[in-house]
């Protein structure tokens, strides 16, 4: 019997490497490379799944690769991949709640914690923003303080900046 794995491979981006993986139920991971490095992300993402992951690629992470580059140019405003998400109940809602954001605009961390019911959270929010294994697909970078000033994204205040500024030049 074959033991569950994730396949991983590096891809590049206008904004850096990344790792994409996934398993054989769906994307589950489209890390910034530099977010630890290569070692320490599989150590993350292997005890947070419970499984070994390979070098190799599979049609989940084919997809994922060709949507994101369709969203760096611009074309792709939604995702359509089938995911593999693993992580408290609490992360699991707020993931979902972040893939409600429309292209090209923002909420606040508090506004978030509101629509999961929990006003007050906004702190809960930023980290289960934080333990956000797809970022991009699972848009995190359009959460910002209620104030509009950026805040607090592991793959970089510039590159948040980036996205927001990528997708505002393009919403239409």
């Amino acid at each position: 019997m074959e033991t569950e794995k994730i396949f991983y491979k590096i891809v590049d981006s206008p904004i850096g490497k990344f790792i994409a993986g996934a398993t054989s139920k769906g994307c589950c991971i489209y890390e910034f490379l530099d977010r630890g490095g290569l070692k320490r992300i599989k150590t993350r993402v292997e005890k947070r799944y419970k499984v070994k992951m390979v070098e190799g690629t599979n049609q989940f992470i084919d997809k994922m690769e060709s949507q994101v580059k369709e969203y760096f140019q611009g074309k792709r405003k939604k995702f359509s991949l089938k995911l593999d998400l693993q992580g408290t109940k609490f992360e699991i809602l707020d993931w979902l709640e972040l893939m409600k954001i429309p292209y090209g605009e923002t909420r606040s961390y508090g506004e978030i914690a509101k629509q999961l019911g929990k006003p007050g959270a906004a702190r809960a929010v930023g980290r289960a923003n934080g333990a956000n294994y797809l970022p991009i697909v699972i848009p995190c970078h359009r959460v910002i303080e209620a104030n509009g000033n950026l805040r607090g994204y592991g793959g970089k205040l510039w590159r948040k900046k980036f996205l927001l500024d990528l997708e505002k030049k393009n919403a239409l």
